[in-house]
């Protein structure tokens, strides 16, 4: 009898040593898991290669988290302090690094006063060299808002940047434009995109060809010298 008590604590024990086992063994594979899902490499793409390495360097404290729960937002925040960016994709390659690839705002402006600063299509301020000579100067005070209104009016009219010389903003919010050819056109306050329309027929037709202002500030009403 005392062999059969001896001999079922020892099964018991057995049960008892192999559920000890089992759990640790879960446990060392659950933190290997969660270990080789963490982020160890972040590669960006798409601008020049001292700017690819500003935005992995600001990207810092994404190294070391779980790749599976790094939130959009987390990612959004710190590509917003990039004013150069115009769009960017995010992949996750499983199990632990990060490819973004990012699309660089086109310049389209250049602020007067500072050669070093120029404007974005994504209607944001940018430090940059050697800009393109034939960009339009703007004039006033930039209001990004305002600004990325103006573009879409140039963009659905028949002008592009490419026409313009000189830009000028008004606290009023309104917009003046002096083309390429030295054309002075003040604009109204709305009906933007028609004014343009009607400004660039104008200025195409060669009976109009020596004519160096043209004022549609008032509706329905045009002066031209």
């Amino acid at each position: 009898m005392r062999q059969l008590i001896d001999k079922k604590n020892k099964i018991v024990l057995y049960l008892i040593f192999l559920l000890i086992l089992s759990s640790i063994s879960n446990k060392n594979i659950k933190n290997q898991k969660n270990y080789s899902s963490t982020i160890n490499k972040i590669h960006v793409t798409g601008l020049a290669n001292n700017k690819n390495l500003q935005i992995v360097n600001k990207l810092n404290d994404l190294f070391y988290k779980n790749i599976f729960i790094v939130s959009k937002e987390e990612i959004i925040k710190i590509m917003s302090e990039f004013n150069i960016v115009e769009e960017y994709v995010v992949k996750k390659v499983y199990p632990s690094k990060l490819d973004i690839n990012i699309k660089p705002t086109k310049i389209i402006a250049k602020i007067s006063g500072n050669n070093a600063l120029s404007v974005g299509s994504n209607g944001k301020l940018i430090l940059t060299e050697n800009v393109n000579n034939s960009l339009p100067y703007m004039f006033g005070e930039f209001k990004s808002k305002a600004f990325l209104e103006f573009k879409e009016n140039i963009q659905d009219s028949e002008f592009n940047f490419t026409d313009i010389k000189s830009i000028f903003y008004y606290p009023s919010n309104r917009w003046d434009i002096i083309t390429t050819n030295n054309v002075l056109i003040k604009l109204p306050e709305k009906e933007l995109s028609n004014s343009l329309d009607f400004a660039y027929k104008i200025i195409t037709n060669q009976l109009f060809e020596n004519n160096k202002l043209i004022d549609l500030r008032i509706s329905n009403h045009l002066i031209m010298q």
